[in-house]
């Protein structure tokens, strides 16, 4: 079985600050965790302020839905509102190698 890498790439909104949007992902923690085919996820900023936001699913099946059902959410519009749509991309990867610690 292949996992499926959902990435999410974006520049926060003006006026959100790197601690505000930390938390506003982590309000998603418990949705995202009990999501069937959840794996793992991270969240990154760059140097040039562009933030990854990294899901690994079981299968696309599950990225798809989860994506469908965080829209849902109640911690959905707050962390959608915190995210410049101009500059947000969404795309879903397979994963054909992992290396672990």
């Amino acid at each position: 079985m292949t996992h499926v890498a959902e990435i999410v790439t974006f520049s926060l909104a003006n006026g959100t600050s790197q601690e505000e949007f930390v938390k506003l992902s982590q309000a998603s923690e418990a949705f995202v965790r009990a999501a069937p085919g959840f794996v793992h996820r991270q969240l990154s900023m760059g140097s040039d302020g562009r933030w990854t936001d990294y899901v690994v699913w079981t299968d696309a099946n599950s990225a798809k839905d989860a994506a469908e059902q965080f829209m849902h959410q109640d911690c959905a519009a707050a962390m959608m509102a915190a995210i410049d749509p101009e500059n947000m991309e969404m795309r879903h990867e397979h994963v054909l190698w992992k290396m672990n610690a």
